[in-house]
């Protein structure tokens, strides 16, 4: 039985299904979509969604393998792992595609309603929810060229035969964005007649055709699976190549955006405490495109940040990322940030595109590279190439050449994290930044692929030794980490859409103010990016009529009668500022 939607809901969901798909009758496309609500439970009774995030929100980012412990299913290590450590500091773990796959660690998927044998199964992945929320990615843009899928379309069987961008290789593709340096256009076989077909990431990634609306459909199926299986957050991955049309770039074309405000209003209609979440490496303000007016993407990834994060601290100039802070547009209502410095790809260098210098953006891929880092390369539309992707771990990045102090690095490491989590937004901490691991070039040997390097495996029994050996950077960094997350959570100026203001300070300090939504709460974040230490005056950091405070990370009061404060080499302070 179709539920009774509002009328606006259904008016909208049909004028969208027409502008992607004007030459279908519009009543047929919109009945295929109503049909789906109560399918597999999902939609029955949903409720309002109130609030979709609040202070308490933060996401773990990690692979379903990368702790593992002989003899057990990685899932289950995963749960204890979590239930034992991270309850307080995280509300979702991003368990990072767990299904049968060919290539690309997941994201070449060969079946969306399975999860990995290897892996565990849909029961694991449950009672890991029992006490987080999860995110799951949606993999729109491409399937395995070893799924059942595109069997199906070799061999011209129906449905599948039109489920894949098929293209004239005659024709003119200069114009399309590449991301990556690899042919645009397989050769197939198909039912004994060669046919090329578009992949844009690799030759085993075959670009799935949206332009047919049976292909459409298909994924809002898998998207309600997904719901009733407990996704609470949805990343679509690699969302702005969705869409094709020979002789334009093929990148955020208004098709594109037309389907994520689809995908909006679906889950609003029957889910409505559902994220809509895209993963969108591009240049900043592209990026931040995909919030739309509001009516699009529910929360999108700060893109910019990783890379003037690393930055800032590898120069000790915070004023490129001064900048750009303070220039940040406010997210439209319903909307957020999620901010990240670290994620399982590696740190994108298109982000910076307008925001820093080149001979400054030279130097920070010569300094990954100096650090042991690998640069991935894109093909341009000239045939030149230049960096796209800078593939390094995270604790390796911060690392200095010149002065190989640990403490030191521990310190950037953990200022880094400290600015990530006091920005507007909700705040996301890939695994191997929380346990400070190094590079792990035997991985990048053993696989070939850059990525490797930011992708081991920890062996459980390992990483807990570590985590309780008070000589490892793990136990230094970890706990850290943990705590100033279970600080936050507590603190309502952190919300995602508590105000931000960038405030003015010394040379070498970032700090940001944030204020709680009802003015009771304000906490002025000053974070030092140099290894020197800094004096910074109090006067000028419109802190109105104070009468004091507390310095979450450390505890100290903060007297009213201050007139300055100091921070030591990369030290951060959390101000938690009371008034009369």
């Amino acid at each position: 039985m179709i539920r009774c939607y509002a009328s606006d809901t259904i008016q909208r969901l049909g004028e969208r299904l027409v502008r992607l798909y004007p030459n279908h009758d519009r009543d047929d496309l919109l009945r295929r979509l109503l049909l789906l609500d109560g399918r597999y439970g999902v939609g029955s009774n949903p409720g309002v969604a109130n609030e979709l995030w609040d202070e308490t929100d933060s996401v773990l980012i990690t692979y379903g393998d990368s702790i593992r412990k002989t003899g057990e299913m990685p899932l289950e290590t995963l749960k204890r792992f979590a239930d034992d450590f991270l309850h307080d500091a995280f509300s979702t773990i991003h368990v990072l595609p767990f299904f049968p796959f060919s290539s690309d660690d997941g994201f070449s998927v060969m079946d969306y309603r399975m999860v990995r044998p290897d892996l565990g199964d849909w029961r694991h992945l449950q009672s890991l929810g029992e006490n987080f929320h999860l995110m799951y990615d949606l993999v729109l843009n491409h399937a395995s060229r070893q799924g059942d899928w595109f069997k199906q379309y070799t061999l011209d069987v129906a449905p599948f035969r039109d489920y894949f961008v098929e293209a004239d290789p005659d024709k003119d593709y200069s114009m399309v964005v590449r991301p990556r340096n690899l042919p645009l256009l397989s050769a197939v076989n198909k039912q004994g007649e060669r046919k090329h077909v578009w992949t844009t990431f690799s030759r085993d990634q075959v670009d799935l055709d949206f332009r047919n609306p049976d292909v459409l459909f298909e994924f809002l199926d898998v998207l309600s699976f997904y719901l009733s299986r407990g996704a609470r957050i949805l990343r679509l991955d690699a969302i702005a190549y969705l869409w094709k049309e020979v002789g334009t770039s093929c990148i955020h074309l208004p098709q594109t955006h037309e389907l994520v405000k689809l995908l909006r209003d679906f889950v609003t209609m029957i889910e409505p405490r559902t994220i809509i979440l895209t993963e969108t490496n591009v240049p900043h303000e592209e990026n931040i495109a995909y919030f739309g007016h509001g009516d699009e993407a529910h929360m999108i990834y700060q893109f910019s940040l990783p890379p003037l994060i690393l930055h800032a601290l590898q120069t000790g100039n915070g004023r490129y990322l001064t900048a750009w802070a303070r220039g940040l547009p406010e997210p439209p209502p319903g909307c957020t940030f999620l901010n990240f410095t670290a994620s399982h790809d590696g740190i994108g260098v298109r982000p910076l595109k307008g925001l820093i210098p080149d001979d400054e953006l030279d130097a920070v891929v010569h300094g990954v590279t100096e650090r042991g880092g690998l640069v991935s390369m894109k093909a341009n539309t000239d045939g030149s190439e230049s960096p796209y992707e800078l593939n390094i771990t995270w604790f390796d990045a911060l690392s200095d050449p010149q002065n190989p102090d640990r403490d030191l690095q521990i310190r950037r490491v953990l200022c880094s994290q400290a600015i990530m989590m006091a920005m507007k937004g909700i705040p996301a901490v890939y695994i191997h930044s929380l346990t400070a691991t190094p590079n792990d070039l035997k991985g990048v040997k053993e696989s070939g692929r850059a990525r490797s390097i930011n992708r081991r495996m920890w062996a459980d029994t390992e990483l807990r030794h570590l985590l309780g050996d008070e000589t490892s950077v793990q136990a230094a960094v970890f706990p850290e980490m943990v705590r100033m997350l279970t600080l936050r959570s507590r603190e309502t100026a952190f919300h995602p859409d508590s105000a931000q203001k960038i405030q003015e300070t010394v040379p070498g300090c970032f700090a940001v103010r944030r204020t709680s939504r009802d003015g009771m709460c304000n906490i002025l974040s000053l974070h030092n990016l140099t290894a020197r230490v800094l004096t910074i005056p109090l006067a000028h950091q419109d802190l109105f009529e104070s009468i004091g405070g507390t310095d979450l990370i450390s505890g100290e009061a903060v007297s009213s009668e201050a007139t300055e404060v100091k921070l030591a080499p990369y030290q951060v302070r959390w101000m938690r500022m009371n008034y009369a």
